[in-house]
């Protein structure tokens, strides 16, 4: 059960309102950030226990893929986890479905981005700890987001924290070329740069919203697929499957751009790229035009939902 999926699923349940959904990950994110504050890990099982070590099964098993189970995310740090977590809050909050519960729950969130936002973290694609722009703009928008609706004296502490986030990642992960890079020592680009406007960490027409999104259209898509960020030299196709979650990301950030045709290519070309049952893999290749990786894969439906909803209605 991981912390940013079960966040992504609410926000699209929220989005297109299953409730009942909603309240179940407030519940579930509510309680870990209760149980481990800012020690809140990336994944637990079920029943919100840790996750165990990655460990061989030794099966046969699909050509190309791993008879393994348990994880090394549960020896990992992510910043963003604190940032989705409040934005979970805030969706709930627009249903009227946050309890004292959760604002202590975000309470605690809060805390922990101060406490913690100058560590290196592995940031969403579980990758060498560095100081990640995602993780840091994520949290950003989710102290903008909890603001907007918490009490004065929350509300101005919280707005603060943001605004201070913002600006430390301005002054060390702003590209020459006027756009977001991964991190202060890495000026590539990548499609979770994308996400953090459309939470509103920044305005849609903020110079870098719009020029990140230029940029990594240019450079990390292919015939409306989507990639999460180059590796090295190599063609993009031959380093992994294209991302559909960075390929609904797309949509949504053309979408909040006002370019409502566009969006709805991205959003019918990734939408196709499923199983016969419906379901969707987190990566699609293709050349092969086959599924890859986990299946299935919750941040993709979860971004499917909500992009869905979204679509449907003006920007905002």
């Amino acid at each position: 059960m991981w912390i940013r999926d079960q966040c992504y699923a609410g926000q699209a349940v929220a989005a297109a309102g299953s409730l009942a959904l909603l309240d179940d990950a407030v519940r579930f994110v509510s309680a870990r950030l209760h149980q481990d504050g800012p020690h809140l890990a990336p994944a637990y099982t079920v029943t919100g226990g840790p996750v165990p070590d990655q460990r061989v099964l030794g099966l046969p098993g699909y050509p190309g893929g791993y008879d393994r189970t348990g994880n090394w995310v549960n020896r990992q740090f992510q910043l963003d986890v604190f940032g989705e977590a409040l934005l979970l809050f805030a969706a709930a909050h627009g249903h009227g479905r946050l309890d004292a519960d959760g604002w202590r729950a975000a309470d605690i969130a809060a805390a922990a981005i101060a406490e913690r936002r100058h560590e290196a973290d592995a940031g969403i694609w579980e990758l060498d700890a560095r100081a990640w722009t995602h993780s840091r703009l994520s949290c950003a928008a989710g102290l903008r987001s909890l603001a907007a609706v918490a009490p004065p004296g929350r509300a101005a502490t919280w707005s603060a924290l943001a605004d201070a986030l913002v600006a430390d990642t301005s002054a060390t992960s702003t590209h020459p070329t006027g756009r977001w890079q991964r991190a202060p020592d890495d000026p590539g680009l990548d499609a979770a740069l994308l996400l953090p406007p459309l939470r509103g960490a920044l305005p849609a027409d903020d110079p870098r919203t719009v020029a990140t999104l230029r940029a990594y259209t240019a450079e990390l898509t292919r015939d409306h697929y989507a990639y999460r960020f180059r590796h090295g030299e190599q063609p993009l196709a031959e380093a992994e499957g294209a991302f559909l979650l960075c390929g609904y990301l797309v949509a949504l950030a053309e979408h909040q751009q006002g370019n409502q045709e566009e969006a709805l290519r991205w959003f019918e070309r990734n939408r196709a790229a499923c199983g016969p049952p419906g379901l969707f893999t987190e990566e699609y290749d293709i050349g092969q035009r086959q599924l890859r990786g986990n299946l299935p894969q919750a941040f993709v439906h979860a971004l499917m939902l909500e992009t869905a909803a979204r679509l449907a209605a003006p920007p905002v």
